[in-house]
Protein backbone atom coordinates (compact mmCIF):
# COMPACT_ATOMS: atom_id res chain seq x y z
CA UNK A 1 0.00 0.00 0.00
CA UNK A 2 2.89 2.62 0.86
CA UNK A 3 4.21 1.91 -2.15
CA UNK A 4 1.39 2.93 -4.02
CA UNK A 5 0.91 5.84 -1.75
CA UNK A 6 4.61 7.02 -2.86
CA UNK A 7 3.74 6.74 -6.22
CA UNK A 8 1.02 9.31 -6.04
CA UNK A 9 2.69 11.46 -4.25
CA UNK A 10 5.12 11.97 -6.71
CA UNK A 11 2.88 11.96 -9.45
CA UNK A 12 1.07 14.63 -7.38
CA UNK A 13 4.23 16.92 -7.39
CA UNK A 14 4.85 16.31 -10.74
CA UNK A 15 1.58 17.53 -11.96
CA UNK A 16 1.61 20.42 -10.06
CA UNK A 17 5.04 21.49 -11.19
CA UNK A 18 3.58 20.92 -14.83
CA UNK A 19 0.51 23.24 -14.10
CA UNK A 20 2.77 25.91 -12.44
CA UNK A 21 4.37 25.61 -16.13
CA UNK A 22 3.43 28.67 -18.70
CA UNK A 23 3.63 26.46 -21.65
CA UNK A 24 0.76 24.46 -19.65
CA UNK A 25 -1.42 27.37 -18.51
CA UNK A 26 -1.74 28.80 -21.62
CA UNK A 27 -2.81 25.51 -23.74
CA UNK A 28 -6.33 25.10 -21.99
CA UNK A 29 -6.86 21.72 -22.66
CA UNK A 30 -3.52 20.23 -21.62
CA UNK A 31 -3.65 22.51 -18.65
CA UNK A 32 -7.79 20.65 -17.69
CA UNK A 33 -6.46 17.14 -18.25
CA UNK A 34 -3.66 17.64 -15.72
CA UNK A 35 -5.62 19.58 -13.47
CA UNK A 36 -8.35 16.72 -13.88
CA UNK A 37 -6.01 14.05 -12.67
CA UNK A 38 -4.59 16.28 -9.99
CA UNK A 39 -8.07 16.67 -8.28
CA UNK A 40 -8.35 13.08 -8.59
CA UNK A 41 -5.47 11.77 -6.44
CA UNK A 42 -5.46 15.10 -4.27
CA UNK A 43 -7.49 14.10 -1.53
CA UNK A 44 -5.52 10.52 -0.84
CA UNK A 45 -2.56 12.22 -1.48
CA UNK A 46 -3.28 15.01 1.88
CA UNK A 47 -4.33 12.14 3.76
CA UNK A 48 -0.88 10.26 3.23
CA UNK A 49 0.85 13.58 3.78
CA UNK A 50 -1.43 13.58 6.95
CA UNK A 51 -0.60 10.29 8.01
CA UNK A 52 3.29 10.87 7.54
CA UNK A 53 3.11 13.95 9.83
CA UNK A 54 1.24 12.05 12.25
CA UNK A 55 4.00 9.17 12.15
CA UNK A 56 6.68 11.41 13.01
CA UNK A 57 5.10 13.11 15.92
CA UNK A 58 4.60 9.76 16.99
CA UNK A 59 7.75 8.68 16.94
CA UNK A 60 9.14 11.65 18.09
CA UNK A 61 6.95 11.59 21.26
CA UNK A 62 7.97 7.74 22.17
CA UNK A 63 11.43 8.85 21.89
CA UNK A 64 11.11 11.71 24.09
CA UNK A 65 9.14 9.19 26.85
CA UNK A 66 11.90 6.70 26.60
CA UNK A 67 14.21 9.75 27.51
CA UNK A 68 12.39 10.63 30.43
CA UNK A 69 11.79 7.60 31.73
CA UNK A 70 15.68 6.31 31.27
CA UNK A 71 16.52 9.98 33.40
CA UNK A 72 15.02 7.90 36.18
CA UNK A 73 13.10 11.21 37.41
CA UNK A 74 10.60 10.94 40.33
CA UNK A 75 9.22 14.15 40.97
CA UNK A 76 5.51 14.49 40.41
CA UNK A 77 6.33 16.93 37.42
CA UNK A 78 8.10 14.24 36.03
CA UNK A 79 5.50 12.11 36.83
CA UNK A 80 2.66 14.48 34.72
CA UNK A 81 5.25 15.04 32.24
CA UNK A 82 4.82 11.07 31.13
CA UNK A 83 1.39 11.00 31.55
CA UNK A 84 0.90 14.04 28.95
CA UNK A 85 3.54 12.43 26.50
CA UNK A 86 1.45 8.90 26.98
CA UNK A 87 -1.79 10.55 26.29
CA UNK A 88 -0.10 11.98 23.23
CA UNK A 89 1.05 8.64 21.95
CA UNK A 90 -2.16 7.08 22.11
CA UNK A 91 -4.08 10.21 20.86
CA UNK A 92 -1.61 9.53 17.47
CA UNK A 93 -1.85 6.20 17.19
CA UNK A 94 -5.91 6.53 16.66
CA UNK A 95 -5.24 8.88 14.30
CA UNK A 96 -2.95 6.84 12.74
CA UNK A 97 -5.03 3.57 12.57
CA UNK A 98 -8.04 5.77 11.19
CA UNK A 99 -5.74 7.34 8.40
CA UNK A 100 -4.71 3.74 7.34
CA UNK A 101 -8.25 2.34 7.34
CA UNK A 102 -9.07 5.69 5.17
CA UNK A 103 -6.33 5.50 3.06
CA UNK A 104 -7.42 1.72 2.05
CA UNK A 105 -10.83 2.79 0.94
CA UNK A 106 -9.52 5.67 -1.08
CA UNK A 107 -7.03 3.16 -2.65
CA UNK A 108 -9.92 0.88 -3.03
CA UNK A 109 -10.66 0.26 -7.36
CA UNK A 110 -13.34 2.92 -8.36
CA UNK A 111 -16.58 2.36 -10.08
CA UNK A 112 -15.34 3.51 -13.58
CA UNK A 113 -19.23 5.15 -14.17
CA UNK A 114 -19.18 7.49 -10.89
CA UNK A 115 -17.65 10.40 -12.86
CA UNK A 116 -21.22 10.40 -15.21
CA UNK A 117 -24.12 11.78 -15.24
CA UNK A 118 -27.23 9.66 -14.80
CA UNK A 119 -30.21 8.74 -15.95
CA UNK A 120 -33.39 7.62 -13.71
CA UNK A 121 -36.19 5.54 -14.55
CA UNK A 122 -39.21 5.52 -11.80
CA UNK A 123 -42.26 3.40 -12.81
CA UNK A 124 -45.27 2.58 -10.66
CA UNK A 125 -45.70 -1.28 -9.58
CA UNK A 126 -48.19 -3.47 -8.47
CA UNK A 127 -50.96 -0.76 -6.50
CA UNK A 128 -52.61 1.05 -9.15
CA UNK A 129 -53.11 4.53 -8.80
CA UNK A 130 -51.62 4.71 -5.20
CA UNK A 131 -48.58 3.05 -6.75
CA UNK A 132 -48.40 6.34 -9.85
CA UNK A 133 -49.05 8.52 -6.88
CA UNK A 134 -46.32 7.08 -5.05
CA UNK A 135 -43.75 7.01 -8.55
CA UNK A 136 -44.39 10.98 -8.77
CA UNK A 137 -43.77 11.16 -5.08
CA UNK A 138 -40.35 9.87 -5.90
CA UNK A 139 -39.29 12.12 -8.16
CA UNK A 140 -40.03 14.80 -6.29
CA UNK A 141 -37.87 13.27 -3.63
CA UNK A 142 -34.89 12.85 -6.05
CA UNK A 143 -35.79 16.57 -7.40
CA UNK A 144 -35.23 18.00 -3.97
CA UNK A 145 -31.97 15.50 -3.35
CA UNK A 146 -30.64 16.91 -6.71
CA UNK A 147 -31.45 20.51 -5.62
CA UNK A 148 -29.57 20.04 -2.35
CA UNK A 149 -26.36 18.76 -4.25
CA UNK A 150 -26.86 21.76 -7.09
CA UNK A 151 -27.26 18.80 -9.40
CA UNK A 152 -29.68 19.47 -12.43
CA UNK A 153 -32.19 17.65 -13.28
CA UNK A 154 -33.92 17.24 -17.34
CA UNK A 155 -36.89 15.27 -17.48
CA UNK A 156 -37.01 12.80 -20.45
CA UNK A 157 -39.61 11.08 -20.96
CA UNK A 158 -43.05 11.24 -18.56
CA UNK A 159 -46.17 9.48 -18.66
CA UNK A 160 -48.77 10.87 -16.86
CA UNK A 161 -52.54 9.82 -15.09
CA UNK A 162 -55.36 11.17 -15.04
CA UNK A 163 -55.13 11.89 -10.84
CA UNK A 164 -51.41 13.53 -11.12
CA UNK A 165 -49.49 10.22 -10.68
CA UNK A 166 -46.77 8.70 -12.89
CA UNK A 167 -46.98 5.66 -15.09
CA UNK A 168 -43.30 6.14 -15.81
CA UNK A 169 -40.68 9.26 -15.15
CA UNK A 170 -37.20 9.02 -17.75
CA UNK A 171 -35.03 12.05 -16.01
CA UNK A 172 -31.75 12.98 -16.17
CA UNK A 173 -29.68 14.14 -13.30
CA UNK A 174 -26.23 15.99 -14.53
CA UNK A 175 -23.95 17.09 -11.56
CA UNK A 176 -20.24 15.96 -9.76
CA UNK A 177 -20.63 12.56 -7.85
CA UNK A 178 -24.54 12.17 -8.78
CA UNK A 179 -23.91 8.41 -9.95
CA UNK A 180 -21.60 8.01 -7.09
CA UNK A 181 -24.44 8.64 -4.69
CA UNK A 182 -27.39 7.82 -6.61
CA UNK A 183 -27.03 4.24 -7.94
CA UNK A 184 -27.88 2.95 -4.57
CA UNK A 185 -31.52 3.99 -4.89
CA UNK A 186 -32.00 1.32 -7.40
CA UNK A 187 -34.61 -1.19 -6.41
CA UNK A 188 -38.24 -1.75 -5.87
CA UNK A 189 -39.52 1.41 -3.54
CA UNK A 190 -42.61 -0.17 -0.86
CA UNK A 191 -44.88 2.52 0.38
CA UNK A 192 -47.58 1.84 3.03
CA UNK A 193 -50.00 4.65 4.08
CA UNK A 194 -53.91 5.62 3.28
CA UNK A 195 -54.12 6.56 -0.28
CA UNK A 196 -55.93 9.93 -1.42
CA UNK A 197 -57.94 7.54 -3.04
CA UNK A 198 -59.16 4.99 -0.09
CA UNK A 199 -62.26 6.86 1.10
CA UNK A 200 -62.64 4.03 3.82
CA UNK A 201 -58.90 5.11 5.71
CA UNK A 202 -57.36 1.50 5.18
CA UNK A 203 -53.80 1.41 4.21
CA UNK A 204 -52.79 0.36 1.43
CA UNK A 205 -49.34 -1.26 0.35
CA UNK A 206 -47.90 -0.09 -3.19
CA UNK A 207 -44.95 -0.40 -5.07
CA UNK A 208 -42.60 1.44 -7.38
CA UNK A 209 -39.12 0.86 -9.08
CA UNK A 210 -36.23 2.69 -10.06
CA UNK A 211 -34.11 2.27 -12.44
CA UNK A 212 -30.20 4.45 -11.79
CA UNK A 213 -28.07 4.39 -15.60
CA UNK A 214 -24.65 5.91 -15.63
CA UNK A 215 -25.47 7.67 -18.83
CA UNK A 216 -23.23 7.10 -21.94
CA UNK A 217 -21.58 9.14 -24.17
CA UNK A 218 -21.41 8.83 -27.68
CA UNK A 219 -17.35 7.78 -27.41
CA UNK A 220 -19.49 4.58 -24.91
CA UNK A 221 -21.42 3.36 -27.41
CA UNK A 222 -21.24 2.92 -31.00
CA UNK A 223 -24.68 2.97 -32.65
CA UNK A 224 -24.85 2.39 -36.40
CA UNK A 225 -27.56 4.41 -38.09
CA UNK A 226 -28.30 0.88 -39.78
CA UNK A 227 -29.46 -0.66 -36.25
CA UNK A 228 -31.93 1.71 -35.68
CA UNK A 229 -35.52 1.93 -36.73
CA UNK A 230 -37.37 5.33 -35.82
CA UNK A 231 -40.75 5.77 -35.57
CA UNK A 232 -42.78 9.16 -35.47
CA UNK A 233 -46.29 9.73 -34.17
CA UNK A 234 -48.75 11.94 -32.74
CA UNK A 235 -48.07 12.58 -28.51
CA UNK A 236 -50.69 11.70 -26.22
CA UNK A 237 -51.71 12.83 -22.83
CA UNK A 238 -52.01 16.64 -21.95
CA UNK A 239 -49.65 19.18 -23.95
CA UNK A 240 -52.94 20.98 -26.31
CA UNK A 241 -52.78 21.09 -30.26
CA UNK A 242 -49.26 21.76 -30.76
CA UNK A 243 -48.46 18.56 -28.65
CA UNK A 244 -51.33 16.16 -29.64
CA UNK A 245 -51.66 17.01 -33.66
CA UNK A 246 -48.32 16.94 -35.16
CA UNK A 247 -46.07 14.17 -35.00
CA UNK A 248 -43.12 15.30 -32.68
CA UNK A 249 -43.05 12.26 -30.48
CA UNK A 250 -40.36 9.62 -31.09
CA UNK A 251 -39.93 5.76 -30.59
CA UNK A 252 -36.39 4.49 -31.09
CA UNK A 253 -35.66 0.82 -31.39
CA UNK A 254 -32.60 -1.01 -31.43
CA UNK A 255 -32.96 -3.72 -33.77
CA UNK A 256 -30.57 -5.83 -32.96
CA UNK A 257 -31.34 -5.83 -29.21
CA UNK A 258 -34.82 -5.04 -28.90
CA UNK A 259 -34.31 -2.38 -26.63
CA UNK A 260 -36.74 1.21 -27.11
CA UNK A 261 -36.87 4.28 -25.72
CA UNK A 262 -39.17 7.00 -26.47
CA UNK A 263 -39.86 10.38 -25.92
CA UNK A 264 -42.67 13.17 -26.33
CA UNK A 265 -42.32 15.63 -23.88
CA UNK A 266 -40.76 18.48 -26.45
CA UNK A 267 -42.74 19.84 -29.38
CA UNK A 268 -39.93 19.33 -31.41
CA UNK A 269 -39.17 16.32 -33.19
CA UNK A 270 -35.81 16.98 -33.41
CA UNK A 271 -35.64 17.64 -29.38
CA UNK A 272 -37.20 14.42 -28.69
CA UNK A 273 -35.03 12.41 -30.50
CA UNK A 274 -31.83 13.79 -28.95
CA UNK A 275 -33.70 13.07 -25.72
CA UNK A 276 -34.37 9.10 -26.55
CA UNK A 277 -30.86 8.66 -27.92
CA UNK A 278 -29.47 9.27 -24.69
CA UNK A 279 -31.74 6.69 -23.10
CA UNK A 280 -31.20 4.25 -25.47
CA UNK A 281 -27.24 4.74 -25.42
CA UNK A 282 -27.48 4.43 -21.75
CA UNK A 283 -29.51 1.10 -21.77
CA UNK A 284 -27.18 0.01 -23.90
CA UNK A 285 -23.95 0.70 -21.68
CA UNK A 286 -25.97 -0.81 -18.89
CA UNK A 287 -26.60 -3.91 -21.48
CA UNK A 288 -22.94 -3.88 -22.31
CA UNK A 289 -21.83 -3.65 -18.95
CA UNK A 290 -23.97 -6.68 -17.42
CA UNK A 291 -23.30 -8.73 -20.11
CA UNK A 292 -18.82 -7.89 -19.41
CA UNK A 293 -19.99 -9.09 -15.98
CA UNK A 294 -21.03 -12.53 -16.98
CA UNK A 295 -24.67 -11.90 -15.23
CA UNK A 296 -27.59 -13.85 -15.79
CA UNK A 297 -30.42 -10.49 -16.36
CA UNK A 298 -29.26 -7.33 -17.65
CA UNK A 299 -28.44 -4.86 -14.81
CA UNK A 300 -32.09 -2.77 -14.96
CA UNK A 301 -33.96 -6.01 -13.91
CA UNK A 302 -31.52 -7.04 -11.09
CA UNK A 303 -32.35 -3.61 -9.41
CA UNK A 304 -35.80 -3.32 -9.98
CA UNK A 305 -36.88 -6.59 -10.17
CA UNK A 306 -40.17 -7.70 -10.71
CA UNK A 307 -42.43 -4.44 -8.74
CA UNK A 308 -44.40 -6.71 -6.86
CA UNK A 309 -44.35 -6.26 -3.22
CA UNK A 310 -41.74 -8.87 -2.06
CA UNK A 311 -39.09 -6.81 -4.13
CA UNK A 312 -37.93 -4.09 -2.27
CA UNK A 313 -34.68 -2.31 -1.21
CA UNK A 314 -36.86 0.46 0.82
CA UNK A 315 -39.98 0.64 2.77
CA UNK A 316 -41.74 4.18 3.66
CA UNK A 317 -44.52 3.09 5.99
CA UNK A 318 -46.04 6.66 6.85
CA UNK A 319 -48.64 6.03 9.83
CA UNK A 320 -45.67 4.95 11.83
CA UNK A 321 -43.29 7.87 10.26
CA UNK A 322 -40.57 5.30 9.37
CA UNK A 323 -38.51 4.52 6.43
CA UNK A 324 -36.39 1.54 6.24
CA UNK A 325 -33.39 0.17 4.09
CA UNK A 326 -33.93 -3.38 4.07
CA UNK A 327 -30.10 -3.96 2.41
CA UNK A 328 -28.80 -2.72 5.80
CA UNK A 329 -31.55 -2.57 8.05
CA UNK A 330 -31.48 1.14 8.88
CA UNK A 331 -34.39 2.75 9.91
CA UNK A 332 -35.19 6.76 10.64
CA UNK A 333 -38.47 7.85 12.13
CA UNK A 334 -38.86 11.20 10.11
CA UNK A 335 -40.56 10.17 6.61
CA UNK A 336 -41.50 13.81 5.41
CA UNK A 337 -37.86 14.92 6.03
CA UNK A 338 -36.95 12.05 3.46
CA UNK A 339 -39.62 12.45 1.08
CA UNK A 340 -38.34 16.06 1.24
CA UNK A 341 -34.43 14.67 -0.28
CA UNK A 342 -32.78 13.88 3.01
CA UNK A 343 -31.30 11.10 1.90
CA UNK A 344 -27.73 11.17 3.21
CA UNK A 345 -28.28 9.37 6.12
CA UNK A 346 -29.13 6.23 4.32
CA UNK A 347 -26.61 6.84 1.25
CA UNK A 348 -23.58 7.52 3.56
CA UNK A 349 -24.70 3.94 5.48
CA UNK A 350 -25.10 2.15 1.80
CA UNK A 351 -21.43 3.30 0.97
CA UNK A 352 -19.91 2.68 4.33
CA UNK A 353 -21.25 -0.90 4.17
CA UNK A 354 -20.21 -1.25 -0.18
CA UNK A 355 -16.62 -0.06 1.36
CA UNK A 356 -16.47 -2.83 4.40
CA UNK A 357 -18.03 -5.50 1.96
CA UNK A 358 -14.78 -4.62 -0.21
CA UNK A 359 -11.60 -3.80 2.13
CA UNK A 360 -12.77 -7.52 3.40
CA UNK A 361 -12.62 -9.14 0.47
CA UNK A 362 -9.16 -7.48 -0.42
CA UNK A 363 -7.81 -8.65 2.95
CA UNK A 364 -9.01 -12.24 2.33
CA UNK A 365 -7.51 -11.76 -0.97
CA UNK A 366 -4.06 -10.85 0.04
CA UNK A 367 -4.44 -13.81 2.41
CA UNK A 368 -4.53 -15.94 -0.08
CA UNK A 369 -1.73 -14.62 -2.31
CA UNK A 370 0.46 -14.97 0.88
CA UNK A 371 -0.29 -18.25 2.18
Amino acid sequence: MFEKLESLEKRYDELSNMMADPAVITDHQRFQQLAKEHRKIEAIVLKFREYKKAAKELADSRELLEAGEGGGGGSDADTDFREMVKAEIESLEARIAAAENEMRVMLLPKDPNDEKNIIVEIRAGTGGEEAALFAGDLFRMYSRYAERHGWRIEPLSTSETGIGGLKEMVFAVEGEGAYSRLKYEGGGHRVQRVPDTEASGRIHTSMATVAVLAEAEEVDIQIAPSDLRIDTYCAGGPGGQGVNTTYSAVRITHIPTGIVATCQDERSQIKNRDKAMRVLRSRLLERAEAEQQAKMADARNSQVGTGDRGDRVRTYNFPQNRVTDHRIGLSVHRIAGVMDGELDEFIDALIADEQAVRLKAAAEGQAAVSL
